[in-house]
């Protein structure tokens, strides 16, 4: 009798077995794999790598993403190569960094610049100037990307600024100060005006110039000087002190606002000039934005060719007459 339920017993255990091993490893999962596993590692690889060829490379934790119709990166995980790339354009002046920024048509442009794509290249650029790299060995352009990628969102721009180097490219001296054509100024009236002022005493670079401001404080006015029909102004110490203690204010004290003016000289169609000067200004405010500094306290004006600080008869004076003035009230 017992002999014949042996098979029905172990039946039974073995059904039992079964059912708990089943509940236990397939349904709660608790049991530990016999096989190896398949992980999906997280990687802390940098997925994009900009290089010079052979001469260098660095690894970014990404791309240069930005806010929908936005011009400020987010640079999160950015610092330690964005050093990398200036201590390397630093160290090698005949090498040129190009910043391509892009952007679609279904983006707004909030910017100063002429389309988005050069804004958010500027926004990039800065942070590297700030990090000691040369103006001139940046340069920046911007494209319309019609296939540009987006978040799954939708509110995010992937990758909206790419960078690639080449050797350093040297450009024909400046003309006028002027957006249209104007006619040039001779040779020998030049040697002559810029011969006055230096026996005078008086600086006939724009380099000069701007070494000459002092910083006293943000609430005296300084000047920012700007090379012939550029918008990138020329840093010296005293401008970095300006700008480090009026962020710092500016921060603290949110009723407060900085004050941008900008003036060219009279070269040039009177339209023209006060559309350069109101650019010269609004590039100024971009980089701030891209400091932290909010957008409703810094406000933006450009008055041409008018109130002069020089003569505009000599090119020393003209020189002296394309700023922007910066102050804090």
């Amino acid at each position: 009798m017992f002999t014949n339920k042996t098979p029905w017993i172990v039946l039974l255990v073995l059904w039992m077995a079964g059912s708990t091993w089943w509940h236990v490893c397939k349904i709660k999962q608790l049991c530990a794999d016999d096989a190896p596993s398949t992980t999906v590692a997280t990687s802390s690889a940098p997925v994009f790598t900009l290089s010079d060829g052979a001469r260098f490379s660095v690894g970014l934790p990404g791309t240069f993403n930005f806010a929908k119709s936005g011009v400020t990166p987010n640079m999160a995980g950015f610092d330690a190569p964005l050093d990398s790339i200036a201590t390397y354009l630093q160290n090698n002046p005949d090498r040129q960094l190009t910043l391509t920024g892009y952007y679609s048509a279904a983006e707004t442009n909030p910017s100063s610049f002429s389309n988005l794509g050069i804004a958010r290249a500027e926004a990039v650029k800065e942070m590297l100037i700030q990090r000691g790299v040369p103006a001139a060995s940046l340069l920046t352009a911007g494209v319309e990307k019609a296939d540009i990628a987006f978040s799954a969102a939708g509110d995010s721009v992937i990758a909206g600024v790419n960078g690639s180097f080449a050797a350093m490219v040297i450009t024909a001296p400046a003309q006028p100060d002027s957006l249209a054509s104007t006619s040039a100024i001779s040779a020998s009236a030049a040697s002559t005006s810029v011969a006055s002022a230096s026996s005078a005493g008086t600086p006939v670079t724009e380099e000069a110039l701007a070494k000459a401001e002092k910083f006293e404080s943000v609430f005296k006015p300084i000047d920012l000087y700007f090379k012939t029909n550029s918008s990138d102004y020329i840093r010296t110490d005293e401008t970095k002190k300006f700008f480090k203690e009026a962020i710092a204010y500016l921060r603290k004290n949110k009723d407060k606002s900085l004050i941008l003016t900008g003036y060219t000289d009279n070269v040039g169609p009177d339209a023209a000039n006060l559309a350069l000067s109101k650019k010269r200004a609004g590039s100024v405010k971009t980089r701030l934005l891209s400091q932290g500094v909010g957008a409703s306290q810094v406000k933006v004006d450009g008055k041409g060719e008018a109130d002069p600080k020089a003569s505009n008869d000599t090119e020393s004076g003209r020189k002296a007459n394309r700023r922007v003035t910066v102050v804090v009230q």
